[in-house]
């Protein structure tokens, strides 16, 4: 036992003597950092932004303001744009049908996912965008063509591809539901009556969509648990069973490559 507590002391002295050493060497190194010239740095000058309102100088600058304003509104409003007036919301819920349907619920994940969706939406909207960009942007950004006609420009095609994809009855759902008499022509359908029509289109034939994507993967779990049933495996889950066959059956389809050409080839 003196032997135990002998150590023990002798390597409490050790520590504390270690302690005190590390605390001296921190002591030098910080008063000779004192004790140094700090190293002439140059200045540099600290940019500073001001906001100020005042009185204009003329309309130029209420239209410039308003601009600015509009613009502001626009970016705030992008998601809710791109979800309601594109292709997004199809290829999303699609998607979104087939993990349900194999089985996976966060595989890909939600990023994944949203991510392809995004990119499938530039691709199937590229002709609208070319048309807006060449039609209306480079001719405004060129001052060939006034406000009025850049956004009247911009619009039309929008309108006609939400036109080719929105249902006559969800059309005219939307056309008693605002009190409107019935119009003549697309043309005096306005762009508040066609979003929420477009959107309900959408939707049936992404559902639509997700009905026949879901089959297949019914008909194995069905089979699995038929055969499960006749081994007397009554406690075993069939979706524990089923999903390796459900996942070989969607890779040797080549599955991903029909359910995007389906998606796609759907806004032609």
């Amino acid at each position: 036992m003196n032997d135990v507590s002998s150590f023990r002391f002798s390597n409490r002295g050790r520590s504390v003597g270690l302690i005190s050493i590390l605390a001296a060497l921190l002591f030098i190194l910080s008063s000779q950092a004192e004790a140094a010239p700090a190293p002439n740095l140059p200045s540099l000058p600290i940019p500073g932004i001001n906001f100020a309102i005042g009185a204009g100088d003329g309309p130029r600058d209420v239209v410039l303001t308003l601009q600015i304003v509009a613009l502001i509104t626009v970016l705030s409003m992008a998601p809710a744009i791109l979800l309601m007036m594109t292709s997004f919301t199809r290829i999303l819920v699609v998607l979104g049908f087939i993990r349900s349907a194999i089985g996976v619920q966060q595989t890909p994940p939600n990023q994944v996912v949203s991510s392809l969706a995004l990119f499938l939406t530039f691709f199937t909207m590229a002709p609208v965008w070319t048309e807006i960009y060449d039609g209306a942007l480079v001719p405004y950004m060129q001052e060939a063509i006034p406000p009025q006609v850049a956004w009247e420009r911009s619009v039309d095609p929008v309108r006609r591809f939400m036109f080719a994809q929105t249902r006559e009855r969800e059309l005219s759902l939307m056309v008693r539901l605002s009190g409107m008499e019935e119009p003549a022509n697309q043309n005096e359908v306005p762009s508040m009556v066609l979003i929420p029509a477009y959107i309900l289109s959408e939707l049936k034939t992404s559902f639509q969509m997700g009905i026949v994507i879901y089959i297949p993967f019914i008909v194995v779990d069905m089979i699995v648990a038929s055969i499960l049933m006749s081994m007397g495996m009554m406690m075993l889950p069939p979706s524990m069973i089923s999903l390796p066959f459900k996942l070989l059956l969607f890779i040797m389809a080549d599955g991903w490559n029909l359910v995007v050409a389906g998606i796609v080839s759907s806004f032609n």
